[in-house]
């Protein structure tokens, strides 16, 4: 969501970002490896002729990138990290603290992480009611 507004660098420490995150609780899901391609398909065919998917080996590196960025691209990072976390259903205690530290570090408030979190929630629904529609 909204990744398109990313710089390009940006768009490049993003995705490093993420697969740092869904490897934090060990080998990447298949939903977690769709969305990530679904990611991939957001920021451009120009970012995915640089994209390996393989993640630095610098995870405070690229932290510290974002903290010095704008508050609307961390939020858009965090927004997006939310929404890899929740793809598989599993929102395991290693992916929670994952995302406490990034919270903390791109000083994002709790009631901010509130409406990103309900965010994630209100696009899962709309998928769900447009499936139940057209495929019912």
């Amino acid at each position: 969501m909204l990744l398109s507004k990313l710089s390009r660098k940006e768009k490049l420490k993003y995705l490093d970002l993420a697969l740092h995150m869904v490897e934090v609780d060990g080998s990447t899901t298949s939903h977690e490896q769709r969305l990530l391609n679904m990611m991939l398909a957001e920021v451009g065919d120009d970012i995915v002729k640089e994209y390996s998917f393989f993640h630095s080996s610098d995870l405070d590196e690229t932290v510290e990138f974002f903290k010095s960025q704008s508050i609307s691209t961390r939020n858009i990072v965090f927004l997006n990290l939310i929404k890899l976390s929740m793809i598989d259903d599993f929102y395991n205690t290693s992916e929670h603290f994952f995302l406490e530290n990034i919270m903390k570090k791109f000083n994002i408030s709790n009631a901010k992480r509130s409406d990103l979190v309900a965010l994630v929630f209100e696009e899962r629904d709309l998928k769900e009611k447009a499936r139940r529609i057209c495929l019912t």
